[in-house]
């Protein structure tokens, strides 16, 4: 099983990104997946969640301007980041769970990608 994050980049105060999450070795559609993200200097956060069953849920600080989506059939869940600020700086990371929850504990993820660094800059 291997997830590649990608899509990262340098990008200004109030542009978009988006991000892929492309998995292999396993059937997507029977996982939840998770963005997480790690600011210089602080711990791993989770920011949006989708889940098995189509729900989603976003933590506050992202909250209608990301947008996570996933096309099952391509093995790929993107984060479309829009309205990007300063602290939205970080490497961000994607993970899967065999739970159908939107869970913020890093433990209930069993795989992970690299992940990819977004740096917001003027």
């Amino acid at each position: 099983v291997q997830l590649q994050a990608s899509g990262g980049g340098l990008v200004q105060p109030g542009g978009s990104l988006r991000l892929s999450c492309q998995a292999s070795g396993l059937a997507l559609d029977s996982y939840s997946v998770a963005w997480f993200r790690q600011a210089p200097g602080k711990k791993r956060d989770w920011i949006v969640c989708s889940r098995k069953n189509g729900e989603k849920d976003y933590r506050n600080p992202v909250r209608g301007r990301f947008a996570v989506s996933r096309d099952n059939a391509k093995s790929t869940v993107y984060l479309q980041m829009s309205a990007l600020k300063a602290e939205d700086t970080a490497v961000y990371f994607c993970a899967t769970s065999t739970i159908d929850l939107c869970v913020v504990e890093e433990d209930y993820y069993n795989h992970w990608g690299k992940g990819t660094l977004v740096t917001v800059s003027s």
